[in-house]
């Protein structure tokens, strides 16, 4: 069962309330939900996820209480969603625009819920990067709400500029921030970092700890920036 078929019946079946299960509500009935399939991940933490993302991305989108295609095909390039599933995403997308509630509110809920699972809390961050650079630009504004957000998760002003360092333009890109390492690194600790790097962002590594198989989009990318990063230390190194 795809994430996408899980959404509607997750605020019913699980204990999902505040703003997020309220956007879950409003597509309720357009989905059956398959309680027998869960094996990809704990549903609850996916469902809140998923939704987290959309409304989130929807918040960050201009405020004109009316969802644009531009807006919803952004996130369909970056999150592979289906085009028969294109309908519902739109739907939960625009609730989450008009809603009255603030980013805020849903920032906050996410940190609770994935309290003690900072990593998907990383995750969720990198998705709205995607979405915010979907254009091919990563505007001010954009860049002072994704700042918000991370800030009600609980991440400190270095963490986020090391996720923002991997989401900028290649040629602006500062391979030991990308890393989030400094350069003073000795060339044992780089290799070790590296790796760890790379292992927790594997999909697998993803997917276990509540990341959709329909998200992996997030994890290919980053690596390849991490890939890309560790090689340009290296060759200048000479490792």
């Amino acid at each position: 069962m795809s994430i996408w078929g899980k959404l509607a019946g997750a605020a019913a079946g699980l204990a999902i309330g505040g703003p997020i299960g309220a956007l879950l509500g409003g597509v309720a009935g357009h989905y059956v939900i398959d309680r027998d399939k869960e094996e990809d991940g704990p549903a609850e933490n996916q469902v809140a996820f998923t939704v987290g993302v959309i409304a989130l991305g929807a918040k960050m989108a201009k405020a004109d209480g009316v969802v644009t295609m531009d807006e919803v095909n952004a996130f369909k390039e970056v999150f592979k969603v289906p085009d028969g599933e294109m309908k519902n995403v739109a739907r939960v997308f625009n609730l989450a625009k008009q809603d009255v509630a603030g980013y805020e509110a849903y920032a906050e809920q996410l940190a609770t819920m994935f309290k003690g699972n900072r990593k998907l809390l990383e995750d969720v961050l990198e998705g709205l990067f995607h979405i915010a650079k979907a254009d091919d630009a990563l505007h001010p504004g954009e860049e002072k709400f994704l700042a918000g957000v991370a800030k009600r998760f609980g991440l400190t002003d270095t963490e986020f500029a090391y996720i923002k360092a991997r989401h900028v333009t290649a040629a602006k890109r500062n391979p030991y921030d990308v890393l989030g390492v400094k350069p003073s690194v000795s060339n044992d600790e780089l290799k070790s970092h590296y790796r760890r790097l790379v292992a927790e962002n594997h999909p697998d590594k993803l997917m276990a700890r509540g990341v959709p198989k329909e998200f992996v989009t997030i994890a290919t990318e980053k690596v390849a920036t991490i890939n890309e990063a560790y090689d340009q230390i290296a060759r200048e190194r000479g490792m």
